[in-house]
């Protein structure tokens, strides 16, 4: 249960992780062609920001900010998720990531992570324009 680094041939599964959830979340509106997501994830991928552990889950990071963290809903409550998050605070002093406001199975989970929410949005930077919260992580 090791992230690693995500790879350009790792995309099939990545994009299956993010279009599971997609699928399984009845509340959240479809914004984007998947042509789309082919791209951004390829983006990111050769940018170096995507972990990925297993094919089932993975993590978008820029430095301290969280673009994204799925895991396939096959895969919850496996610890995936958590063994994402901790790779990433370590080294370092905070954390920072939208997560939109209906979404309080992903709020909840960041909660017992030690993030705090800090800000409500109206979604006017996301993709679903849907109101979201800012949560912040800060190591002690």
């Amino acid at each position: 249960m090791t992230p690693v680094r995500a790879r350009l041939w790792h995309m099939p599964q990545l994009l299956g992780v993010l279009w599971a959830f997609t699928r399984h979340t009845a509340w959240l509106p479809s914004t984007r062609p998947r042509r789309v997501d082919v791209a951004l994830m390829a983006r990111i991928i050769r940018r170096g920001w995507v972990r990925q552990v297993t094919g089932a889950a993975f993590i978008a990071r820029d430095g301290c900010y969280i673009h994204a963290l799925y895991v396939h809903p096959a895969w919850h409550r496996q610890g995936l998720g958590r063994a994402l998050l901790d790779e990433a605070k370590r080294g370092r002093a905070r954390l920072e990531l939208w997560v939109l406001a209906q979404n309080t199975a992903a709020r909840q989970f960041y909660a017992s992570q030690g993030f705090e929410e800090v800000l409500c949005g109206r979604g006017m930077g996301n993709d679903e324009d849907l109101p979201d919260i800012l949560m912040i992580w800060e190591a002690t």
